[in-house]
């Protein structure tokens, strides 16, 4: 007989019975009584790594937040400081107010009318450049500049230094600084005079720079109130010999040279005094390098301009000594003044300004005008006003650097 298998299932045995497969089906553990471990049932497990996946997610989103937020800060310093450097020079006849505020920002002078202007305003600068003479700075300003850091020559400055000294503001001028302005405007805000000898307009430019203009338009109101007394004397003591027609003489080892304009000529010009004859139309002035040309410093006044240097003083005996010289209208008036070349053509500034006209009262006979104490030079200098207008000797002046003859030399 042939064994056919069911296709049902087969059926469950009863209990107590034995299965005829029982013997082939392996044999069951024992039974254990007591608790057995629960295990977590699989939707908590899949909740608890979702929380921790999130977690992980707002961590690194946090992270990279912080990392942006400081890189955009970064970013937008750098831009506000290159906002802050650029396009801010300007010329003395239109230069933007860089600083507002009464504390006057870290400032530097590449000039010597920058730095007189400044201790005119009150404001000591962190950085000054060498004085021509008097070396390293004139002598008029050396209390008020005690301590401050030179960055060189004025018509070289030690850019280095310049940044190394990390200033708020720097004060140029066009004259000497023209070729050096994208590296400076690199350094900090700077801001350029037009000339070197234009006293008023360096005044107005540091003021502006500094937050200092009702400083200065207090000093220029005290100057135009000293022109004024000064220029009503005059002409007062003079008559009908006034004006003068005034020369500015500076001798040097090998020439002699007139100047006609700069910081005195302008001065000069501003008191009501003509130029001389030779002049007219001259330029910056006149190299003169024989004596048969003194009859070019015929004048009613000369101004005579010396340094403490054997050869100087050797030229100037040799040009006075002279017959032409003793011809001259001047000499002949006995109106021949040696003054502080330091004030007249050096300075460059409001107070060496202030100076020369001491020397012109002084040399006139007049009695100067007394200045309010807000108006007073030991005002900015903390020193009395007499104490600057005594000129100075020059201890070195193989120092000096000779300029060619159509270049300013200080302020002149």
């Amino acid at each position: 007989m042939t064994f056919t298998p069911s296709l049902r299932p087969p059926s469950q045995p009863s209990p107590g019975s034995r299965s005829p497969f029982s013997s082939l089906m392996p044999p069951k553990p024992p039974h254990r009584s007591g608790p057995q471990p629960r295990q977590a049932p699989s939707v908590l497990r899949s909740l608890l790594l979702v929380l921790g996946l999130f977690a992980g997610v707002l961590a690194f989103v946090a992270l990279a937040l912080l990392a942006g937020m400081l890189l955009f800060a970064g970013a937008a310093e750098a831009d506000i400081r290159a906002d802050t450097r650029s396009d801010v020079s300007a010329d003395s006849a239109a230069a933007a107010t860089v600083v507002s505020s009464a504390s006057a920002p870290r400032l530097i002078t590449l000039y010597q009318g920058g730095t007189d202007s400044a201790v005119a305003l009150g404001v000591t600068p962190i950085g000054v450049v060498d004085a021509w003479m008097e070396k390293p700075t004139y002598r008029y300003l050396r209390k008020a500049l005690d301590g401050v850091e030179h960055v060189g020559l004025e018509t070289q400055p030690n850019l280095e230094k310049v940044a190394w000294l990390d200033p708020g503001v720097i004060v140029a001028t066009r004259f000497r600084h023209e070729r050096v302005r994208p590296l400076l405007e690199q350094i900090a805000p700077t801001v350029f005079s037009s000339t070197v000898s234009g006293f008023k307009d360096s005044l107005e430019l540091v003021a502006a720079a500094t937050g200092r203009e009702a400083r200065a338009e207090q000093l220029l109101a005290c100057w135009d109130d000293r022109v004024a007394d000064l220029r009503a004397k005059i002409s007062t003591a003079l008559g009908n010999a006034w004006p003068q027609k005034a020369a500015v003489v500076r001798f040097k080892s090998d020439h002699v040279r007139l100047y006609s304009s700069g910081f005195a000529g302008s001065i000069l010009e501003e008191l009501g005094f003509r130029q001389p004859d030779a002049a007219n139309d001259s330029g910056w002035g006149m190299k003169l390098t024989s004596e048969e040309n003194i009859p070019a410093l015929d004048a009613d006044v000369i101004f005579v301009l010396l340094e403490d240097d054997p050869a100087i003083e050797n030229t100037y005996r040799h040009w006075t000594a002279h017959p032409l010289w003793q011809r001259l209208t001047a000499t002949r008036a006995d109106r021949v003044y040696e003054v502080d070349t330091v004030n007249w053509i050096m300075g460059g500034g409001i107070l060496a300004a202030n100076a020369m006209l001491d020397d012109l009262y002084r040399h006139y006979g007049l009695a100067p005008q007394a200045l309010s104490p807000s108006c007073a030079r030991g005002d900015a200098l903390g020193e009395e006003p007499s104490a600057i207008k005594e000129p100075s000797a020059v201890k070195e002046p193989s120092a000096v650097k000779e300029p060619s003859p159509t270049t300013d030399e200080g302020a002149a």
